[in-house]
């Protein structure tokens, strides 16, 4: 049975697709067998047919060599640089939960391990029309993932890992721990931002990426520990 793990972040830009993609990478040198999966992805760009090109899923299987095609990756893609709720609002092809967890399942069906990547922050909203209004919280919750917060390590970071970890706390989401991104060892600040997130939140810090790594600070193996059987 596959194991899967979410990677959500307290917002946009904090990196989340860098260490998904270290993450992958590590997992398959492990011997995983490796796959990736995003619900939505915005602002891509168009092949010469016309059709657009998963931005995010293409860097994550390129640099984590993942064998994993690319079309199984995510199920809606947008070409508005937007939230995915308003992208689909001027692009058609609302995001579905159902077939969100279809492409999940067949992902989990084919690989042994399954790192999922969420749009934004944890409240990023996926759908709002009249006929449904979908949160990525209902996609986590739906799927039964466990989740890890990736933050940035700067200048605000204490602020927004403790409402986000608050936040899917009172929501009963599972957090493993908390990520830091774009860290400088030495950095009086940054050293003292990830204590104060792991004292207020209780959560482990698991890693601290600094910037441009090639290899997760994590072995395949123990990272490996993280992910739970899909249920």
């Amino acid at each position: 049975m596959a194991k899967a793990l979410f990677v959500t972040g307290t917002g946009t830009d904090v990196g989340k697709t860098y260490i998904s993609a270290l993450m992958s990478k590590a997992l398959r040198e492990a011997g995983l067998n490796a796959a990736y999966y995003k619900a939505a992805v915005s602002g891509n760009v168009r092949r010469p047919d016309g059709t657009l090109i998963p931005g995010d899923a293409r860097f994550v299987r390129e640099y984590a060599g993942l064998s994993q095609g690319e079309e199984t990756m995510c199920p809606y893609v947008y070409e508005h640089a937007w939230s995915p709720h308003l992208a689909a609002q001027a692009e058609g092809n609302p995001p579905e939960l159902p077939v969100i967890r279809a492409g999940f399942q067949a992902v989990c069906d084919r690989h042994e391990i399954v790192t999922v990547e969420g749009s934004g922050g944890i409240l990023c909203p996926l759908r709002h029309d009249e006929k449904e209004k979908l949160w990525l919280e209902d996609v986590v919750q739906q799927l039964g993932l466990a989740s890890v917060i990736v933050a940035h390590a700067g200048l605000g970071t204490i602020n927004s890992v403790v409402l986000t970890a608050e936040y899917m706390r009172a929501r009963n989401l599972a957090v493993k721990g908390i990520i830091f991104n774009h860290f400088h060892p030495g950095d009086r600040m940054e050293e003292d931002n990830v204590a104060m997130c792991q004292e207020r939140t209780g959560l482990p810090v698991l890693a601290l990426v600094q910037d441009d790594m090639e290899r997760f600070p994590m072995d395949g193996q123990a990272l490996a520990q993280l992910y739970d059987e899909v249920k």
